[in-house]
């Protein structure tokens, strides 16, 4: 069979693919691939089957890669394709498990920093910040949702310099929830916070194997070596088909898992080749 990568298309012209994605879908029309093509801003607003419209019938199983999706909307999508005849290959639980981080935390125990967390609707700052932190040590932390950070606003959204300060906790919390807004995913996070010396690895897994190894996005041009031995064995136990790992090499010299991801709609640096990438995704027998 064919590769099939359903990737999202351009708003303003929807026969193009949106045009951050333009040098995969030419990596994957080289690789004698099929593209097609969802509008991401309808499924966004529920209405899946506008999203799905220019999908062809009965292509068969697909990747999909494009801007990040909730776990419902990977859900509704998700549903609609297989409906459609291109199901896509991975599930929508996989999704979830690797998107957001109270999915994957347990199974990377003791290679990336305790974290707590908690469900919490957009807007809302929890009361209970002390007893939901109580499990971490004394000391710096970092707060995020269940998929992303305010990184770029470290010290007034992002970074507690002690985690058993209230009043320091729930400042930060409260402006990583208003910044988040309605876009906050999932819930809280509380992370301890580890000292890195060196830039990030982004890490492409399939099927458990390393496909590529290549540099964080935030950083494009710097290109880690990370040791993968354990890294590989918990990326198998976590059983996703398609997933990133972001590695950072702490002070004392130890490889730490920053981040897991979904492969789908993990970004791929732009010092990269696409190719490098789908030469690697499996296609369906």
């Amino acid at each position: 069979m064919t590769l099939t990568v359903v990737f999202c298309a351009d708003p303003l012209n929807p026969r193009r693919v949106e045009p951050h994605f333009a040098r995969e879908a030419a990596a994957v029309r080289d690789h004698y691939g099929n593209v097609v093509l969802i509008d991401h801003d309808a499924l966004r607003r529920g209405d899946v089957l506008t999203a799905i419209r220019r999908v062809p019938r009965d292509l068969g199983p697909a990747w999909y890669r494009g801007w990040m999706l909730t776990a419902a909307e990977y859900t509704a999508l998700a549903a609609a394709l297989k409906e459609r005849g291109t199901p896509l290959l991975t599930h929508p639980e996989d999704y979830r498990r690797a998107h957001e981080l109270p999915g994957w935390h347990d199974t990377f125990a003791g290679l990336t920093p305790h974290s707590v967390w908690r469900p919490l609707p957009p807007r809302t700052v929890p009361d209970d910040l002390a007893e939901l932190v109580r499990p971490l040590p004394p000391g710096p932390a970092v707060v995020k949702d269940y998929v992303k950070s305010r990184k770029h606003e470290w010290e007034e959204a992002c970074f507690v310099p002690d985690v058993k300060n209230t009043t320091q906790l729930r400042g930060v919390v409260a402006k990583m929830v208003a910044l988040q807004d309605e876009f906050l995913t999932g819930g809280l996070v509380v992370r301890e916070y580890e000292p890195y010396d060196a830039g990030e690895a982004r890490v492409w897994w399939v099927d458990g194997e390393p496909a590529l190894i290549g540099p964080h996005p935030d950083e494009p041009d710097h290109y880690p070596e990370p040791e993968l031995d354990t890294v590989a064995t918990a990326v198998r136990a976590l059983g996703c088909r398609f997933i990133t790992t972001d590695l950072a090499r702490r002070t004392d010299g130890r490889w730490r898992v920053v981040e897991v991801g979904d492969g789908q709609v993990s970004d791929l640096p732009a010092s990269m080749d696409p190719m490098d990438l789908y030469a690697h995704l499996p296609v369906p027998d």
